[in-house]
């Protein structure tokens, strides 16, 4: 995993059992699992607005904050991005159609 990525992980996790007074992550933490996805809802509906405007400058701090929140998200679930890339490694060279189809759900 890219070491930024890494070390971000490294502050959510860190970051979770803080005051939620001083730390974002930790109030997001005390709000509950739903208002962490609905933050992630609404960054993604922000990305999607930037890249319907074509607006590169925005849709990258957009996608950083969709990162960001999914990573928030995934260690509230006791997962990591190394699971998501597992997964991304599991389908490579798959056609999404093939992998979509091979769904249980």
């Amino acid at each position: 995993m890219n070491d930024i990525l890494q070390k971000l992980e490294a502050t959510i996790r860190e970051r979770r059992g803080a005051d939620p007074k001083d730390s974002y992550v930790a109030s997001l933490r005390a709000k509950g699992r739903a208002k962490m996805a609905e933050k992630l809802g609404e960054e993604a509906v922000e990305a999607v607005i930037a890249a319907v405007q074509d607006d590169k400058a925005k849709m990258t701090g957009e996608a950083a904050d969709v990162v960001f929140h999914l990573m928030v998200l995934l260690a509230d679930m006791d997962l990591s991005m190394d699971d998501v890339l597992a997964e991304l490694a599991r389908r490579e060279g798959l056609s999404g159609i093939t992998e979509k189809a091979a769904r249980k759900d």
